[in-house]
């Protein structure tokens, strides 16, 4: 069974270095053999065992279209025209999300840093108010999903916030801090060290567990079962 290890690290690094498409043909191999094969290796681990997390979350090992992100840099509307992403991402979305805005595990894996994320980035307007909403006309069933043991033990809170209160609330709502965010994730750094674990996937599930409370906050805000 193929894993990440530290050669994949030095491509990632070599990627950011040489980030041109002449570059990356001649690298395909390598790219295939340590970063996409693993990776779709790694999907199907976690996939044996989301079910015991949640069953309505997707593990889907397609090479193109499913929870590998693609390594291809959309940068139409961005000034850094580079062609390849320097990361790896890998998603887990809710069955009923189309897109990475839907409630989601994530894994990041880049020279500079990798980590786990769980929630909502992003969310779209209406996704964005189901929250919001729920926070508000409900702050303890939030503050128990915030606060819980061990989602705080694993995770921080993290993402963007408005400066002031989003029209229709309370500014003086006793949770209008976490109202005002305009995404819903927690993460927890982790080590290279442990991306380059055969265990990897049993690793990641455990906080993919650990952040079960957000999960649920987030699903039933989105009316969508957790």
């Amino acid at each position: 069974m193929s894993h990440f290890s530290a050669a994949t690290f030095s491509f990632l690094e070599a990627l950011a270095e040489n980030n041109n498409r002449d570059w990356f043909a001649d690298n395909k191999q390598q790219y295939e053999d340590l970063v996409r094969t693993p990776a779709l290796e790694f999907i199907e681990a976690v996939g044996e065992r989301l079910p015991e997390i949640s069953p309505n979350f997707r593990a889907d090992a397609r090479k193109m279209g499913g929870s590998l992100m693609r390594v291809y840099r959309d940068s139409r509307f961005s000034k850094d025209k580079t062609p390849y992403k320097t990361n790896i991402g890998i998603q887990f979305r809710h069955e009923a999300g189309k897109d990475v805005h839907a409630p989601g595990y994530y894994l990041h894996i880049s020279a500079a840093d990798c980590f786990i994320g769980v929630g909502t980035w992003h969310p779209p307007a209406d996704a964005l108010f189901k929250i919001r909403d729920l926070m508000a006309n409900d702050p303890d069933l939030w503050l128990a999903a915030r606060d819980d043991a061990q989602f705080s033990r694993w995770f921080r809170l993290a993402g963007d916030s408005l400066k002031t209160a989003p029209r229709g609330f309370d500014k003086t709502h006793p949770v209008i801090e976490d109202i005002k965010r305009k995404d819903f994730i927690g993460l927890s750094d982790i080590a290279p060290a442990l991306i380059e674990q055969e265990e990897l996937a049993e690793i990641a599930c455990d906080y993919f567990a650990a952040g079960r409370s957000l999960m649920r906050f987030l699903c039933k805000a989105q009316r969508v079962p957790f």
